[in-house]
Parts: structure tokens; sequence; C-alpha cells
């Protein structure tokens, strides 16, 4: 590995760190306040998909059939880990009334497998897309169409959760753990 590939490493295990240290506590969750961060990356990750195909080198041609799909297998993926990560959170009403959320460990160890498993498969799958009869630019939309799903379908998952346990449902998740 060159030093160029050491950064991000290092970057993903400072990161992992920080969050596994934050979540070992509950936080109070706002299921009002749920839809920000999706209304902030939805128009992040669109101005990033609309930047790779500004890069230099990067196929200007319409995406065909099958770069539609690599873009929907995306989404799709992104969105089952949303729904998956958002159950694992557990949440709880507490006594005055505040709903508080504590990020499961088997979620975090997802994130980091998905981490590092999108990593390896975009070192291969970019630059051999072509032999496949991929566009590069759609196989590196997709990566960023995941992360959309990922982040859009956990918030819905929790918000939904969150709602129930709000109105005196009950979280299956917290029954299923108590």
């Amino acid at each position: 590995m060159t030093p160029q590939q050491y950064g991000p490493l290092i970057g993903v295990g400072v990161a992992l760190l920080i969050i596994l240290l934050r979540n070992r506590a509950p936080r109070t969750l706002r299921p009002q306040y749920l839809w920000v961060a999706p209304a902030i990356i939805i128009p992040l990750m669109g101005l990033a998909i609309w930047g790779t195909s500004l890069q230099p080198g990067a196929s200007h041609a319409p995406f065909a059939v099958q770069d539609w799909a690599v873009l929907a297998v995306g989404l799709i993926l992104g969105g089952a880990t949303g729904w998956w990560r958002g159950k694992m959170t557990t949440i709880e009403k507490h006594e005055d009334g505040t709903l508080k959320a504590k990020a499961s460990p088997l979620g975090m160890i997802l994130i980091v497998v998905l981490l590092l498993g999108r990593n390896m498969l975009r070192a291969w799958l970019e630059p051999h897309a072509a032999s496949i009869g991929l566009n590069g630019t759609a196989v590196a939309d997709a990566f960023l169409v995941f992360v959309i799903g990922t982040i859009v379908v956990q918030r819905i998952e929790m918000y939904i959760r969150a709602r129930r346990v709000q109105h005196g449902g009950t979280d299956s998740h917290v029954e299923a753990t108590a």
C-alpha cells in the first residue's frame, strides 16, 4: 500500500473510535428533525454525482440499461442497509417523555465492513467496468446512490419506530433485547 492509501484508513479508524465513544450512552432522539440529514445529504450527493460526469476522462455517453440497473442495485442495497441499521437502533421512551436512541455496536461493525468492502470493490470494479460492459461513471455513481439509500431509509425506519414508541406503542427491537 502507498502512503496515499493509508490516509483514508487512518481517517476511518479515527472516525470509528469517535463514533464508538459517542455511542456509549443513549442520545436524545427528536423524530421531527430526522429529515434534516437526508435533506443535506441528497443535494450534496447529487452535486457529487453531477461532478463525476465532469471529471477529465469520464465517459459522457448516456447511461445504458445495465448502467441504470447498477444504479438501482446501489439504491436497493443502500436501502436494505439503512433499514437494517435503523432497525438495530434501540429507541426508548423515558419517564419525562423524551426519546433516547442508542446505535447498535453490530450496526457499527456493519458500517465498517461495508466501508472496507466498498473500497475493495471500488478499487477492482471501477478500472474493470468497461471490460464487463458497464459505464465507469455509473459504477462510481452507484456507490454514491448506495449512501443516499442508506441514510434516507435509516432515517425513515427510525422515524416510524420513534413515532410508535412516542405514542405508547412498543418498539419491537427494544422488546427483543429487554
